[in-house]
């Protein structure tokens, strides 16, 4: 978890030093008879927030083992300004299965991760966005095996990560992104890895 955290403030460290410097073009005059290249797009120029809807993989390291989950994720963006927003997530893991990672073997398993936390985005007039982002929230596992260590279990987890939109038209968009995943269950530190696609509607 702390490693979540460190990225956490490396990016709202990030965000306060571009919000200070503020949007392109600003403060560029036409001194000497020349004028800038670079058009001043203000803050309200940009879309306020972002919907995204899409597939999601999760490689889990949770017993020392490695499985593999497929499901739905879903994220919604406030921003504030042109590059800071603030990010809520929903990853809902609906097919997975434990293979020879867990004892009894072939448990079906299923995740819900709820999160949020600060994004930066690099937003331009060009059809790609590059951004990142870091989310802390809560994750939960249930697996068919109801006793013992598996069964129902919750505790907290971060994500940190980033990925690229590619606009499709004026508020329509694909994203793809690729996340690292810490999480603290059995009394110890569990990395894994989540990688997702899917559409954004910006408005």
């Amino acid at each position: 978890m702390r490693h979540i955290f460190s990225l956490l403030a490396t990016v709202l460290l990030s965000a306060v030093i571009v919000a200070a410097q503020g949007p392109v073009g600003a403060g560029s005059g036409s001194g000497g008879g020349s004028r800038s290249r670079t058009p001043a797009f203000s803050a309200s120029d940009y879309d306020q927030w972002q919907l995204a809807v899409g597939y999601q993989y999760n490689r889990i390291n949770l017993l020392g083992t490695p499985f593999n989950t497929n499901g739905l994720n879903i994220a919604v963006t406030r921003f504030f300004g042109r590059w800071f927003g603030l990010d809520g997530q929903v990853g809902i893991g609906l097919i997975g299965n434990t293979g020879s990672s867990s004892s009894p073997p072939n448990l079906d398993a299923c995740s819900v991760f709820v999160g949020g936390g600060p994004r930066l985005a690099f937003r331009g007039r060009s059809r790609v966005e590059p951004w990142v982002h870091a989310v802390v929230g809560l994750q939960a596992f249930r697996f068919t095996q109801t006793a013992g260590l598996l069964g129902n279990n919750n505790a907290f987890g971060g994500e940190g990560g980033g990925g690229l939109d590619y606009a499709l038209g004026p508020h329509l968009a694909l994203r793809v992104e690729a996340e690292f995943i810490e999480t603290h269950f059995f009394s110890t530190y569990q990395r894994s890895f989540q990688a997702a696609s899917g559409f954004v509607y910006n408005f």
